[in-house]
């Protein structure tokens, strides 16, 4: 018997053989395979455990249905709706260990709503020709995807794209070999943050919150962290959420490709996760690093962190606009919601004396923020920097008087 089973899903009217040595290669492993086919048009060359007409009543329709649109975009969106909801519902009958789902543009387009159905922890592989591309959003993206490039696989197959297939085969199956899912036995914090060069508060709240019976996942700021975070408060994954780094918001206000997407800042209020807040970073706008500054920005104070990201300097205006943004977001909270502002600044480089240091924009940020702070949000002005030992014992105090009362 096989340890572990791998379901494949692909168009097998037009990817038969590729789909077929990829359950070979699986097989050939050691592992299962449960075959899904999302074609709309033909037919496989062998029947799949999981037909078309499987996956197209599991979202309310029928192939016919699809096919009588007569638009190949609409057909595709009502078999990723089938695919994304018999996914979900054979994981939890505890069909299938892993996915590895094959495409094109057409087929990755399905792939993603089939990965971001299933929770994290499940190995998630997408084979497509446009991996990597700026094609796709970073909110398409669930928390822990992995893709690989089908490289020389548009039709047929050759030696070019067997190295493709069969490393993802090979991956998705180790994957679901090795993984440690997420555990249940203590109530989970989302944290944002970035390194320790920038943002220490969570030196101290990582072990303070463990030590109080909670695990702590921290996720790097930086447009993907963002999203996953943003994924599992959708889901309800967290007890609380400590958001301390929103530089996400002010990246997709800004027009940068380091975004987290528009609902950044919103799922865990929705979900009515209980939320402390404050604005580290709020001041900088990411962009990539080995790109010219954008437009919008062109001619501000620009701070290279390393070769793959800079940052630029918000204005004053700028700032305005970000905190009036951070407020509208927070007014959607559903569940209780602390903002504490550190009065002396929100980064390593933005301290009195410091090389980004701007006493007039940081003023215009936080009188904007108390002017427009929406009625369901407690604001918490403090008289310290947001890496001073301060700022984390009023976090906890915060966190205590929220979390541990309940």
């Amino acid at each position: 018997m096989s340890d572990r089973t791998i379901l494949v899903v692909g168009t097998y009217d037009t990817k038969d053989d590729e789909l077929t040595y990829i359950a070979d290669v699986i097989r050939g492993q050691g592992g299962g395979v449960l075959t899904m086919d999302v074609s709309v048009l033909g037919d496989p060359s062998t029947p799949t455990e999981l037909s078309k007409h499987d996956v197209a009543a599991e979202g309310g329709h029928t192939i016919q249905q699809a096919i009588d649109g007569g638009d190949e975009n609409l057909a595709m969106q009502i078999m990723a709706k089938g695919a994304a909801e018999l996914t979900l519902r054979l994981y939890r009958e505890g069909r299938f260990d892993g996915v590895l789902v094959l495409g094109g543009t057409m087929g990755t387009d399905l792939a993603l709503d089939v990965c971001a159905a299933l929770p994290i922890g499940v190995p998630k592989y997408i084979v497509s020709t446009v991996s990597f591309s700026p094609l796709i959003p970073p909110e398409r993206l669930p928390a822990d995807i992995q893709m690989i490039l089908w490289a020389g696989g548009l039709f047929g197959l050759n030696s070019v794209c067997k190295a493709s297939l069969s490393q993802a085969a090979g991956a998705v199956l180790g994957a679901a070999r090795a993984v440690e899912k997420p555990r249940s036995d203590r109530p989970l914090i989302g944290m944002t943050s970035f390194g320790k060069t920038v943002l220490r508060y969570m030196v101290a709240l990582k072990p303070a919150l463990e030590e109080r019976g909670y695990e702590v996942a921290v996720f790097h700021a930086t447009g993907m962290g963002g999203r996953a975070f943003e994924s599992l408060a959708a889901k309800g994954a967290f007890a609380a959420v400590m958001d301390f780094a929103p530089q996400e918001v002010g990246n997709h206000l800004m027009g940068s490709l380091i975004s987290a997407g528009a609902d950044r800042m919103t799922n865990a209020g929705r979900a009515g996760i209980p939320q402390i807040i404050a604005p580290g970073c709020y001041d900088l706008v990411d962009f990539v690093g080995w790109q010219d500054v954008p437009t919008k920005l062109a001619g501000q104070e620009v701070h290279a962190h390393n070769r793959l990201l800079s940052s630029v300097v918000m204005t004053a205006d700028q700032r305005r606009e970000m905190a009036r943004t951070m407020c509208e977001k927070l007014a959607l909270a559903t569940a209780p919601c602390i903002l504490i502002l550190p009065m002396l600044g929100c980064n390593e480089w933005d301290r009195a004396g410091g090389p980004l240091s701007d006493p007039e924009g940081l003023t215009a940020f936080i009188d904007e923020i108390k002017t427009n702070c929406p009625a369901n949000v407690q604001l918490i002005t403090l008289d310290a920097h947001i890496n001073d030992p301060a700022f984390a014992d009023m976090a906890l105090t915060v966190f205590d008087d929220l979390c541990l009362a309940n």
